[in-house]
């Protein structure tokens, strides 16, 4: 069964190795200590069977599952802000990319009127164009549940830029 001694050694042992090998594709130490704590903790809280011998993968797999799930967050809000500046239209001034960059801001503003369980799903929805059914799959919640949360995004989202406009 999962052995919290044996993570520990392995945590102070290898703790560098792994920060290093995190901050290297990152370059962000910061987020790579935060990445890999997340990493130690999803292993000392996962039922897995984990020894010795299967410790050093885990602990590398979830580090790079990571790294990608921070790379993927990161790309969405980078994607939306280029989209929105496509439909402002197509010169990068600095007053259309000011204004690409506030209506981003009200939009995060707004996103954070919305309760946690809706918020993902909504960026999700908007900045990733995921359907609801592809949804429900990445976030194995049922449709119904999904469409619901989506529904009460968009209700609060609205409203805030309601007034504020």
């Amino acid at each position: 069964m999962n052995n919290p001694g044996t993570i520990e050694s392995y945590y102070r042992a290898q703790r560098g190795e792994l920060l290093a090998f995190v901050s290297a594709r990152l370059h962000n130490t910061d987020e790579a200590e935060d990445l890999v704590q997340e990493a130690f903790l999803r292993l000392l809280s996962g039922n897995r069977l984990i020894s010795e011998q299967t410790l050093p993968n885990l602990a590398y797999t979830l580090c790079r599952n990571l790294i990608v799930d921070w790379y993927r967050r990161h790309t969405v809000r980078t994607d939306a802000e280029h989209e929105l500046k496509n439909l402002y239209g197509k010169t990068e001034t600095a007053e259309s990319l000011l204004s690409v960059r506030e209506v981003s801001e009200q939009l995060e503003r707004g996103l954070a009127r919305v309760p946690e369980e809706c918020r993902e799903l909504y960026r999700l929805h908007i900045y990733s164009e995921m359907p609801v059914r592809d949804i429900c799959q990445l976030t194995r919640q049922p449709y119904k549940v999904v469409e619901y949360r989506l529904g009460l995004a968009r209700k609060q989202v609205r409203q805030y830029f309601q007034h504020v406009v």
